[in-house]
């Protein structure tokens, strides 16, 4: 019975009006952000993050988060119709959608890419309602070496399961814990690297960084990447979209695959939708009794990886709600959404706060199902505004950037942190160094601080209680494996691309290739 009272709870915050307007408002901004490629998840929410100082935590995180899985949805139709994806998640369906476009099923593509967002998303939140508070009843025997050694963990994870060099990921999330140690101290006020500048005693804005890491750093790399192509309105018209029986009958199973995997990588952290997709593909393809249809067109192939990205979406949130740790960098904006508030996130928020809790998962259906109503409809519209110049675009994300940072705080220095770490951040993409581990760093570097002086002073400086404590010690354990695992799987990859570079180039430089075939493949 406490379980059903605490749903109708959730439902009531959900469904008041304001609540469901910031939901609605998330779900399309979210879509629209997904729909114009270059832009993306992280560069949109920082946008509006200033906005969530003038609403209550509930409402700025429903807003969030309809944001967040908003995009996964509308991201789909960019990769079907330009071939360009409009989120990272969305990369895998561009493999079979742009060939259904190209046979005149777009509008197909369109409308069953919903249906699996959907399917999938609904089975993360069945999940992330069951296990949530099971996690956070267990997470109660948690101390502060626990949450040290969790921290860590998660930041190591992200930084070295995620795609690039796992050196370069730690890296970032060293900038980043470096970055989050800028100010006054909390326990001893001592004031660290603000350089004698007044603007820094408080700390460096999360807001100015995360615009100039991900929003204008990525605005910088796609002006000139992003270009309108031809699409065939017919494709797209609302008698072109219903499936055939036999579209119905193959869907089937891939949803239910993809959200399995979704869900469960979801909640690990560095993974999450974009990795669920991807593999959510190769086990379909794995699986086919056909799998040369793949890349052709295999409604297959889009209806796995779209649940699987969607599920991961909703049980991203486990770690967070539950734990208080992030697994990636949108839950860590979403973490200091809660913070700024003065929300402390962890296993203790379901039970002081339990409007917040269940009113934002209740959120959530009614995010999806708005998401289910505007996306069919819609898919014309989404569709012409593919064809705005991404040259007239741009200026005006630009200038939402510059007044949502000075608002934040009044102060033109956020503006020029912006201008700093925008800078950063396309430094970092051209070298490579992901954005991401960064931003975690800097939202968990004060928390791990926190949480190893407090244990520190309780074992009386004694490093082995880390070690000495079961849970912390399997953690830690964890911690290190992973940490090897991804240098040695970073090196062994480096290894393999460099030979097949070598063995290509021996290949041109056999007899019967000319000398500008070897120069040029030696570019």
């Amino acid at each position: 019975m406490e379980f059903l009272g605490n749903l109708a709870l959730g439902l009531g915050v959900a469904f008041t009006l304001q609540n469901l307007f910031y939901c609605f408002l998330g779900a399309l901004l979210g879509t629209l952000v997904g729909v114009i490629p270059g832009l993306g998840v992280l560069a949109a929410i920082s946008m509006l993050f200033p906005l969530t100082f003038h609403l209550e935590p509930t409402t700025a995180l429903i807003m969030l988060a309809g944001i967040w899985y908003g995009t996964t949805y509308g991201g789909s139709t960019a990769s079907i119709l330009l071939n360009l994806p409009g989120t990272p998640a969305n990369a895998v369906t561009c493999l079979d959608g742009f060939p259904m476009a190209k046979q005149g099923r777009g509008g197909v593509a369109l409308f069953m890419t919903t249906v699996a967002s959907f399917f999938g998303a609904s089975f993360g939140i069945v999940l992330l309602t069951l296990f949530t508070p099971i996690i956070a009843d267990y997470a109660l025997r948690f101390g502060s070496a626990e949450y040290f050694a969790l921290m860590l963990m998660g930041l190591v994870a992200s930084s070295t399961i995620s795609e690039g060099s796992a050196i370069k990921g730690l890296a970032s999330v060293t900038i980043g814990i470096v970055i989050g140690l800028v100010g006054m101290d909390t326990q001893t006020a001592t004031v660290r690297f603000a350089f004698g500048n007044l603007g820094l005693l408080e700390g460096v804005s999360l807001i100015a960084l995360a615009m100039g890491v991900f929003g204008v750093a990525e605005i910088i790399m796609s002006v000139r990447r992003v270009n309108a192509a031809d699409i065939d309105p017919d494709s797209v018209k609302l008698k072109a979209i219903v499936p055939t029986r036999d579209d119905v009958r193959r869907s089937w199973f891939p949803m239910l695959r993809g959200a399995s995997m979704g869900s469960f990588f979801g909640t690990l952290p560095g993974t999450g939708p974009s990795i669920a997709a991807f593999l959510s593909y190769a086990v379909e393809k794995r699986v086919s009794k056909t799998p040369e249809r793949f890349g052709n067109g295999a409604i297959e192939g889009i209806m796995g990886p779209e649940s699987a990205n969607n599920a991961a979406d909703q049980t991203a949130f486990i770690p967070t709600l539950s734990l208080g740790v992030p697994g990636s960098a949108t839950m860590a904006l979403m973490l200091g959404v809660l913070m700024i508030h003065g929300v402390a996130p962890g296993p203790n928020l379901i039970s002081t706060e339990p409007e917040l809790f269940w009113g934002l998962i209740m959120s959530f259906w009614v995010g999806n199902i708005i998401l289910l109503l505007l996306n069919i409809p819609l898919i014309g519209l989404w569709v012409r505004m593919l064809t705005i110049p991404y040259h007239l675009l741009y200026p005006a994300v630009l200038m939402f950037i510059c007044i949502g940072a000075y608002t934040s705080g009044f102060s033109p220095l956020n503006i020029w942190m912006v201008a700093g770490f925008g800078a950063l951040g396309y430094a970092m993409r051209i070298f490579r160094f992901p954005g991401a581990p960064l931003l975690l760093g800097f939202v968990l570097g004060p928390l791990m601080e926190e949480h190893f002086r407090r244990a520190m002073v309780l074992a009386r400086g004694d490093f082995a209680v880390f070690f000495e404590r079961p849970i912390s010690a399997v953690i830690m354990g964890i911690t290190g494996l992973v940490l090897i695992w991804g240098v040695w799987s970073s090196e062994n990859m480096r290894g393999k691309r460099r030979a097949r570079a070598l063995a290509r180039e021996a290949d041109r430089r056999a007899p019967g290739h000319s000398e500008e075939e070897v120069q040029e493949g030696t570019n």
